[in-house]
């Protein structure tokens, strides 16, 4: 083999290992850092609009935070929703029944995330709570909680045929709604969110340039 050849194969070696290397640290950025996000949803309007684009915090993940009142977060969704059927209010915890099996496919689920469906919601009561959803109001251990962040003649039903509704939450978990209570699918039907599926906290949004800033 000639040199122009051999600097040729070094130059090309050389290309794929730097592309590795930068696929590497991307996933890792995206997977332990953060990552952006796509709104493609109603269920948080008014806060977010279907194609708002976000900032996802995964450090939040990461170093195990746990969730606060109030915060915006992304989970995984859960395989189960309790539409007009009977549910466990002594175990009220999403069921997940979609785990991949083998390294590969769950490489593949979730650090690519290919094929895996995630949610975004607001924290609403956190472990050891008792949730009730009544009279149009949420109420977090007998009293009324005041949800700055929605409409005030914003009625808070079971939403969706929901049938979690009168709670206490579970250690390690916490329950979350949408802000547009009449259409969105949140703990009111799948119950609450283990700590260990949520991904991260909205942090910021950044399109549309309009609404550009901290969230």
């Amino acid at each position: 083999m000639n040199e122009e050849k051999k600097s040729k194969l070094k130059n090309i070696f050389e290309w794929v290992y730097c592309i590795i290397i930068a696929v590497i640290l991307a996933l890792f950025v995206r997977y332990y850092i953060g990552t952006p996000t796509l709104v493609k949803q109603t269920s948080m309007v008014p806060t977010f609009q279907p194609y708002n684009r976000l900032i996802l915090n995964r450090l939040y993940r990461t170093f195990k935070t746990e969730p606060k009142r109030g915060e915006i977060i992304t989970f995984e969704a859960p395989s189960v929703a309790s539409e007009g059927e009977e549910v466990n209010l002594d175990n009220p915890v999403a069921v997940y029944n979609n785990e991949p099996q083998g390294v590969f496919s769950k490489f593949i689920y979730y650090v690519i995330e290919l094929n895996k469906t995630s949610y975004i919601k607001r924290v609403i009561a956190l472990p050891g709570e008792h949730i009730q959803i009544k009279d149009g109001k949420v109420y977090i251990n007998g009293e009324e909680l005041q949800e700055d962040y929605i409409p005030s003649d914003v009625i808070t039903d079971a939403g969706r045929g929901g049938k979690y509704i009168d709670l206490t939450v579970p250690e390690g978990s916490v329950f979350v709604m949408g802000d547009n209570r009449e259409n969105s699918g949140d703990s009111r039907m799948f119950g609450c969110i283990p700590y260990e599926k949520i991904e991260g906290k909205v942090v910021f949004r950044f399109w549309p340039l309009s609404e550009f800033g901290k969230v």
